[in-house]
């Protein structure tokens, strides 16, 4: 368990901010899901793109991890249940050719953090 914190803290540290719309290959970069704060990232495997989502909430600070491969086409979702009556905060990730978008808008997706 301590090495999860650990390795999560690192990630997060590592993180760089990242302009909402699209990950970068194998570059750690900061998401936020309302509260919930992590970082994502991927990389190639075979003909998959390997994404990897790593989340922690500031109370516990326990940090989940979320790992899939995506083909071409192929989405993922994060959700955090919302708080006090507010709605989830979901991230999708899309996989678009040779890249991984990262889908925010009116229907209360999050994004990527400046």
């Amino acid at each position: 368990m301590k090495l999860k914190i650990i390795t999560a803290t690192a990630l997060l540290a590592a993180a760089t901010a990242a302009h909402a719309g699209d990950l970068k290959p194998e570059a750690g970069q900061t998401i936020r899901l309302g509260t919930v704060q992590g970082a994502a990232y991927y990389t190639v495997e075979g003909s998959g793109l390997r994404l990897v989502a790593t989340l922690a909430d500031g109370e516990s600070g326990t940090p989940l991890r979320f790992v899939s491969t995506l083909s071409d086409g192929e989405t993922t979702t994060i959700a955090v249940p919302g708080t006090g009556g507010a709605e989830p905060a979901t991230l999708t990730f899309r996989r678009i050719g040779d890249r991984v978008a990262v889908e925010s808008g009116a229907d209360l997706r999050a994004a990527l953090t400046d």
